[in-house]
């Protein structure tokens, strides 16, 4: 049978802090490097590990690439070097793939939110999208982890709470941009996700993040029993802790 997936993304939300939280919640280590191996992606190395975060203990996982001495702050950076894929480059790698069914049914269904995303904020055809940031090694291995993970935790049912962003620029490939980017702004709008700003410097959900949450199907159950709760720690340092909390629950 089937499970729902409870994302609590009151602290944000983005690809590592996804896979991390679903790891502490069960899905393995070695399932997420097996299917990873399945893909014509390298040159990056990844960590798993436990850390204290706002005196929480929670998972960690972190994406190196092997140019990029010290580690670094992941897609909220928004500033990798110039690995530029097309989504047909990544669809054509993702259908090719040895991947899961359902991993890659999943990984085809976040990155086609993204990219839908990316077109209409910049005016292109979606097969000509070119993804800067999201095309990243980091960014694919997130969504596919992500896909992986709710694989094999047999995810039938996600569900998510409103989505807690904040204020302010970030520098990106495209140059300086508002807070939230306009591509979460588009997923939010396209996929009816209950957003809410506060005044937070600093960007607390990724495009990423926003198309993991598109995922969402249906209302937060009014009753729930919670079967499990994993955490998963973000990269930066917030007044508002930067931990996404995911829960197994059963609706009541």
């Amino acid at each position: 049978m089937g499970k729902t997936l409870y994302l609590e993304c009151y602290s944000g939300i983005s690809g590592d802090m996804t896979v991390a939280a679903l790891l502490d919640l069960g899905a393995t280590e070695e399932n997420l490097r097996a299917e990873l191996a399945k893909l014509p992606v390298d040159g990056y190395e990844i960590q798993v590990k436990k850390i204290v975060k706002s005196g929480l203990l929670v998972s960690d996982f972190d994406v190196t690439l092997e140019h990029e001495v010290p580690a670094h702050t992941h897609e909220h950076s928004h500033m990798h070097p110039h690995v530029h894929r097309s989504w047909a480059d990544i669809e054509k790698m993702l259908l090719e793939s040895d991947l899961k069914p359902r991993v890659k049914a999943l990984s085809l269904q976040m990155f086609r939110t993204v990219a839908e995303a990316e077109a209409k904020v910049h005016g292109h055809p979606v097969d000509e999208v070119h993804f800067h940031e999201v095309g990243a090694v980091d960014s694919i291995v997130d969504i596919v982890g992500t896909a992986a993970c709710l694989d094999e935790l047999n995810v039938d049912k996600v569900v998510v709470s409103e989505l807690t962003e904040g204020c302010g620029h970030i520098r990106c490939q495209h140059g300086v941009l508002p807070v939230p980017v306009p591509a979460v702004l588009e997923i939010v709008a396209a996929h009816h996700l209950t957003f809410h700003q506060i005044e937070q410097e600093g960007e607390m959900v990724t495009p990423t993040g926003a198309a993991i949450a598109a995922l969402s199907e249906g209302q937060i159950p009014a009753a729930y029993c919670v079967k499990k709760v994993g955490m998963g720690a973000g990269k930066r340092e917030y007044q508002n802790t930067n931990i996404l909390r995911a829960m197994l629950i059963e609706e009541k």
